[in-house]
């Protein structure tokens, strides 16, 4: 996927796109200078945001 793919996909601006790629938040990599993304990376990383930030809200709960 493109950046402008990536972005669409996650429904973010394409200049956050490259801001997460760039700062490793999201899994992409470059090709001549051009950042590419896998398909199944990003599900991947999506899955890991849900199951961390439901790890976290137990967490809360538990503590209050």
């Amino acid at each position: 996927m493109t950046v402008k793919e990536v972005a669409s996909y996650l429904k973010i601006k394409e200049k956050t796109a490259y801001r997460l790629a760039a700062g490793g938040k999201i899994p992409g990599f470059k090709v001549g200078g051009s950042w590419r993304f896998r398909r199944g990376d990003i599900e991947r990383w999506i899955e890991a945001q849900s199951a961390e930030s439901s790890a976290e809200g137990k967490v809360r709960t538990e503590l209050e």
